[in-house]
C-alpha cells in the first residue's frame, strides 16, 4: 500500500513478472535498477507459470503478499477471468499487462498501448493526429497499441495480417471508435504509397532470427515513419533498410520501458526513473540509444 505522500511503506515491495517462457525477459533487469534508483527496498522477481498454472498463481499473489505483477505472453487475456477488477485501459484492450494488488483486492490494468504512444510521440512524432498508419500484425499488441492510437484520432488505420479474416475480426472490434481496416499481408503493396507511419506488432526479426523482416522494404518511402516494437535487437533489419531509404525510425526500447515506468508508477505512487530504466536495457543488450 502506498502512503499519502505516494512513499511505499516501510516493508520491501515484492513484485515480479509472469509468463511462459520467461527466462528471456530483461523486465527483472529494469526494475531492479528502478527501485534502486528510486530507494525503495524490494525485489522484482521473474515467474514461469504455465497456462494450468495461472490462477493457483494469482492466488499466490494476495497469500505471498505481491505487490503486484506484470504480465506477458500467454496470459494477458485470460488473467482477466482471475482477478477482481479491470480497469477502463485494460477493457478497451481486452488484455491485462499489470497487476495491483491493493489489500488482496487485485486491479488489471494495460501500459502497453499508452506505454507505446508515448514513446512514438516522444521519439518520432509529437501529433498523431490526421496520421495514416499500417500496422502489421493483429495479435495482442496490435489490439493495445491500436486502441491507444485512436485516442490520438488518426485519419485512419490499416490491420494487415497473414490472416486476414484475423484483421477484419481486429478492425471490427474497434468500429465506432474510428476508421479501422483490415487487410491481408499480400495486400501491403495497394496501401502502404499511402501512409505516413508503418508499425510492426510481430516477432518477424526479433532476436536470434535478426535478418527476417515483416514486409519487403523497397515498399517504403521517404519522409514516412517507420516503427518496430522489437527492442532485441535495438535496431532491427527493417528498421536499418528504412534508414537508408529515408524514413524516420522508431525502435522497441522505448514501449518496453514506458509501459514498464507505468506498471511501476502504479505499484510504488512514484514517477519512474525513465532514464534509467532505457539505460539499463541499453546497456545490457549493448548499443546505444
Amino acid at each position: 500500500m502506498t502512503t499519502a505522500n505516494g512513499q511505499y511503506g516501510n516493508k520491501d515491495i515484492l513484485l515480479g513478472v509472469m509468463g511462459d517462457p520467461i527466462a528471456h525477459t530483461k523486465s527483472p533487469l529494469m526494475h531492479t535498477a528502478a527501485l534502486k534508483a528510486l530507494g525503495i527496498p524490494g525485489a522484482y522477481v521473474p515467474l514461469h507459470i504455465a497456462p494450468g498454472q495461472l490462477g493457483e498463481a494469482i492466488q499466490a499473489i494476495r497469500t505471498l503478499g505481491f505487490r503486484g505483477v506484470n504480465v506477458t505472453i500467454p496470459h494477458k487475456v485470460a488473467v482477466m477471468e482471475y482477478i477482481d477488477r479491470i480497469d477502463d485501459s485494460a477493457v478497451a484492450v481486452g488484455a491485462v499487462n499489470t497487476v495491483v494488488n491493493d489489500d488482496g483486492v487485485l486491479t488489471g490494468y494495460n501500459t502497453d498501448g499508452i506505454g507505446y504512444v508515448r514513446s512514438l510521440k516522444a521519439e518520432a512524432t509529437p501529433d498523431l493526429a490526421g496520421s495514416r498508419i499500417l500496422v502489421i500484425g493483429a495479435g495482442g499488441a496490435a489490439r493495445g497499441i491500436i486502441a491507444a492510437l485512436l485516442l490520438e484520432h488518426p485519419a485512419a488505420v490499416v490491420i494487415a495480417n497473414r490472416t486476414v479474416e484475423k484483421s477484419k475480426q481486429l478492425a471490427e472490434a474497434f468500429q465506432g471508435k474510428g476508421t479501422v481496416n483490415g487487410i491481408g499481408n499480400d495486400e501491403i503493396a495497394a496501401h502502404i504509397a499511402d501512409m505516413d507511419i508503418v508499425i510492426n506488432t510481430t516477432s518477424v526479426g526479433m532476436y536470434p532470427h535478426i535478418d527476417a523482416m515483416p514486409i519487403d522494404p523497397a515498399l517504403l518511402r521517404e519522409g514516412m515513419i517507420v516503427s518496430d516494437l522489437i527492442y532485441n535487437p535495438l535496431q532491427t533489419r527493417l528498421l536499418t533498410e528504412s534508414l537508408q531509404r529515408g524514413c524516420r525510425i522508431h525502435g522497441g526500447l522505448g514501449m518496453f520501458v514506458y509501459q514498464g515506468a507505468y506498471s511501476l508508477e502504479y505499484w510504488s505512487g512514484r514517477s519512474a526513473p525513465v532514464d534509467i530504466m532505457r539505460q539499463t536495457i541499453i546497456d545490457c543488450l549493448g548499443g546505444s540509444a
